[in-house]
């Protein structure tokens, strides 16, 4: 699979757009003030226990307090707060050494908020999901650190390989070598991207997470909560860093800053992939250039067209999601029930994008085109989970149920992406009427008139393309070009722009900027 980060820096922020054979699947916007991003720490203090929702509200600096629940405290709970204690009161100009510090006994799965968190204290925490809507951030203390290898978990000692990683062998092989590696008091959990990695490669990655640790250890030093601690990496490094593979072969950039820290970061993790990072500066914007702008014109809104014919109806409630699949004008041949599996295999394909594009997440509900065949529906089952499997998000989906209805699953992180795609008709403002074209050519030469009386030389007057064939049909003496350069007794060029809507028009200066009028 060919894969593309498009990168479009802009003064509100930074837009990332990841392109799988062309095809946009991803769209991430991170904004130049953005904070509470997950994967961020922070020093917190326990404001309300709430022993009812064996829960704990915790002020990290935003308007709502951040809600922390037991599930979410972590077995070493109560090492992380002894160790947060001992952090902010150290005044040793080397810091402390980790691997001195004595582990606390864990906390039992059954317990109580109040019996851990009694007394309200300061403590170390990572945002576990954005804000979403009137919310406030939701907190974790199980404290992760994810390299490119390996994942770092402080105050415990246990080694874990992933999963995916199927080779019994392998699995062997990446358990001793961590093992041998790693510092004391620190978990490790070794990532897929870690299979047929070396121990040289395995301990860069792992000494650059010990070495954030103690990032972490010297910004809690006389710190006062609430305050950041730690930022995640940016959004584009966080992407690279969880998708960078032999199948990523490009990543384009417009800003020469981000750029530099992209290729630096991808030199680092990835030498030989170096190259795939370029810079952007044409004219025409990056977006537009690699076709993003149009696909996302046509990915959001209610409606999403399918190339068959066939389409879906996305509509979000309050609990949850519902996407309907219609088969629109496709032809029906004689085989009903093959025609509905090839327009739900088709509509799974762009139902798993569009999860990914808007970020949905909660329950999903899919009403797909009825089938009678269990064999087809099992079909439907195995397409849509195989095109779920990209997907990062933690995810989960049902068989079809008697009603022919598909439950999903997904995991919320941050809010959903929402992108008007309607715009207000700039010629009628919304009103469905626009001014009469014949009193155009009137306005068009009173303005005219008033430029030239006033000294202005070597203007162009730049229109619609329908306007501007009016202005210039006929022959040299006839045309309306003509008679103004007849009248004012200089010529006006007029050219046309194909984004302007009917009734807009622009004069020029000789220097092609605008003249305000």
């Amino acid at each position: 699979m060919n894969k593309e980060l498009i990168i479009n820096a802009a003064p509100q922020g930074v837009e990332i757009a990841l392109l799988e054979d062309k095809k946009l699947v991803e769209l991430h916007h991170e904004k130049a003030d953005a904070s509470f991003a997950v994967g961020d720490l922070y020093l917190g203090k326990v404001k309300k226990l709430i022993p009812g929702l064996n829960a704990a509200f915790v002020d990290v600096g935003f308007e709502k307090d951040a809600f922390l629940h037991y599930t979410d405290l972590s077995p070493y709970a109560r090492s992380l707060l002894k160790f947060t204690q001992i952090a902010i009161n150290d005044n040793s100009p080397q810091g402390f050494n980790f691997a001195t510090f004595q582990v606390e006994p864990e906390i039992i799965k059954t317990g109580k908020i109040n019996e851990v968190l009694s007394g309200k204290p300061n403590i170390l925490v990572q945002i576990l999901k954005e804000p979403i809507a009137a919310k406030g951030p939701r907190l974790s203390c199980e404290i992760s650190l994810p390299g490119r290898f390996v994942v770092i978990t402080p105050f415990n000692d246990i080694v874990a390989v992933s999963r995916k990683i199927h080779s019994a062998e392998e699995r062997k092989r990446l358990q001793k070598i961590v093992e041998a590696i790693k510092p004391k008091n620190f978990g490790v959990i070794v990532r897929t991207a870690a299979e047929g990695k070396n121990t040289a490669e395995l301990h860069e990655d792992l000494a650059e997470l010990v070495e954030t640790w103690q990032t972490i250890q010297g910004n809690l030093k006389g710190a006062v909560a609430p305050a950041k601690i730690l930022s995640e990496q940016t959004k584009t490094t966080s992407i690279l860093r969880d998708l960078l593979n032999e199948d990523f072969n490009r990543v384009v950039v417009n800003d020469r800053n981000i750029y530099n820290d992209t290729r630096n970061y991808i030199q680092r993790i990835a030498p030989e992939k170096a190259d795939i990072v370029s810079y952007y500066h044409n004219g025409l914007p990056i977006f537009d250039q690699y076709g993003i702008t149009k696909q996302v014109k046509a990915a959001f809104g209610k409606t999403v067209n399918l190339p068959s014919g066939a389409y879906l109806i996305i509509e979000h409630t309050e609990a949850l999601h519902v996407i309907d699949v219609n088969s629109g004008y496709k032809s029906v041949g004689n085989n009903q029930e093959q025609n509905a599996l090839e327009t739900n295999l088709e509509a799974a394909a762009e139902i798993s994008r569009q999860l990914r594009l808007r970020d949905l997440g909660g329950i999903i509900v899919v009403d797909f085109i009825d089938m009678k065949l269990p064999d087809n529906k099992r079909k439907l089952l195995e397409a849509m989970e195989e095109c779920m499997r990209p997907d990062r998000a933690k995810h989960a989906v049902l068989p079809i149920s008697k009603f022919g209805l598909m439950q999903i699953t997904r995991q919320r992180m941050k809010p959903e992406v929402n992108i008007n795609t309607q715009e207000v008709c700039p010629s009628c403002a919304g009103t469905g009427k626009i001014s009469s074209t014949l009193l155009l050519e009137d306005e068009i030469e009173k303005n005219l008139s008033y430029l030239i009386t006033h000294q202005h030389k070597d203007l162009t007057l730049v229109v619609h393309p329908i306007m501007h064939a009016y202005l210039t049909k006929g022959s040299m003496f006839k045309s309306k070009q003509w008679k103004w350069r007849w009248k004012y007794g200089q010529k006006v060029k007029i050219r046309e722009n194909t984004n302007y809507h009917l009734t807009e028009f622009h004069f020029f200066d000789k220097h092609d900027d605008e003249i305000k009028l």
